[in-house]
């Protein structure tokens, strides 16, 4: 059942009801059938790039939409709600523009930032590496400046889009100053000595191919340095709050989908002469699902007006990919319940919500890291 939702300008309303209309014609009809052949749509994602999708939140100057993040994330909530795979993939390109948009200098920006964003290219954020996960300052990727490039070696782990990107915002260790030996280069997928593994074998968002990336005296030229040197893992972690953001929305839509489905189903089901969504035990499940996704959308909504202001909203972002990403966990394990046996068949999308749901809680720092960054916050204030 479509969201009622306050926006901010007519623009806003124009572009949600453009979003709605492509997740119901376009995204919604093909899902099951590409995650069941593990088959990533870009196709769907050159449709989003076509309408303007591609860079909501950036500057007009370079192409972008100049859309403020809180009307973004109600269109990556939408397009989740659709399907997984196409708002997730939404969130990380955006993410992969972040270091560019706002660290890099203007002839970088003008240069590379219309392609990013305007609509042909998809973006993959390297970050992550086999035994760097939650730990990002732990980076062992090495790149080493050599006259007008860097050669970079190393491998990367878990990267999302890996292998069909165009483009990977790319964290490597410059020197060995701890934390402040990272830093952030811009590489073209096509880069002679930058390789992608096969897929990863996952239990939910099969249509998202995610793999290693392996470098191998791979050339970035110097130009391509995003910021200074050094100023990596403060980038990485600038851009991880936003993404956060993107996170809790995708994991709103979801959680969304989820309690549509079980109310539909609960609706039509009869046992003992009538509906069971009559019966009290169903009744309270349902209304619990729904003060989760309520809740849920009120944090990402509330750190996204804090970004859109200017103010700190870390914490925030935080709070919201925790309370999120665990309620779509929890709404969409309580929807295969309702479905019953019938939930647990693939007859039914539940038991694929499910299935996507339990990634939220892990990629963009686990839940656990965003329990930690909390207090830590709170210990500061």
């Amino acid at each position: 059942m479509p969201v009622e939702r306050l926006l901010p300008t007519s623009e806003a309303t124009d572009l949600l009801a453009l979003t709605r209309e492509i997740a119901r014609d376009q995204l919604a009809p093909q899902a099951a059938v590409d995650e069941a052949a593990e088959k990533f749509p870009r196709d769907a994602f050159r449709l989003l790039g076509e309408s303007g999708f591609l860079g909501l939140p950036y500057s007009e100057e370079h192409g972008g939409g100049a859309q403020p993040y809180e009307v973004y994330l109600q269109v990556l909530e939408e397009l989740s709600s659709a399907w997984m795979t196409v708002g997730v993939g939404l969130s990380v390109h955006t993410m992969s523009c972040y270091p560019l948009a706002y660290f890099g200098s203007a002839e970088q920006q003008s240069r590379w930032l219309p392609g990013m964003i305007g609509g042909e290219l998809l973006g993959a954020y390297a970050l992550s590496e086999p035994h760097a996960g939650s730990d990002a300052a732990a980076l062992s990727t090495r790149a080493v400046r050599q006259d007008d490039s860097y050669a970079v070696n190393g491998a990367k782990a878990w990267i999302t889009h890996g292998g069909i990107a165009d483009f990977y915002t790319l964290m490597a260790r410059t020197s060995d100053d701890g934390p402040l030996g990272i830093s952030c280069l811009l590489v073209d997928a096509a880069t002679p000595g930058l390789s992608a593994g096969p897929p990863e074998h996952k239990m939910g968002l099969t249509g998202s191919p995610t793999t290693p990336l392996y470098f191998e005296d791979a050339r970035v030229p110097a130009e391509r340095l995003v910021g200074s040197e050094g100023q990596g893992l403060k980038i990485a972690l600038s851009a991880l709050d936003s993404g956060r953001l993107g996170i809790a929305a995708c994991a709103v839509g979801l959680a969304q989908a989820a309690l549509d489905l079980a109310v539909d189903y609960a609706k039509q089901r009869q046992q003992f002469g009538r509906p069971i969504i009559e019966f009290q035990g169903l009744e309270f499940l349902l209304a619990d699902m729904a003060a989760a996704v309520h809740s849920a959308r009120a944090t990402y909504l509330d750190g996204a007006r804090r970004r859109d202001a200017g103010l700190p909203f870390g914490q925030q972002a935080s709070v919201a990919k925790l309370v999120a990403t665990d309620a779509a966990m929890k709404v969409t394990t309580d929807a295969v319940q309702v479905l019953g046996g019938a939930g647990y068949t693939r007859d039914f999308p539940a038991e694929r919500y499910m299935r996507e749901a339990k990634v939220l809680q892990i990629f963009e720092g686990t839940n656990q890291i965003q329990r930690m960054l909390i207090a830590r916050h709170l210990e500061k204030s």
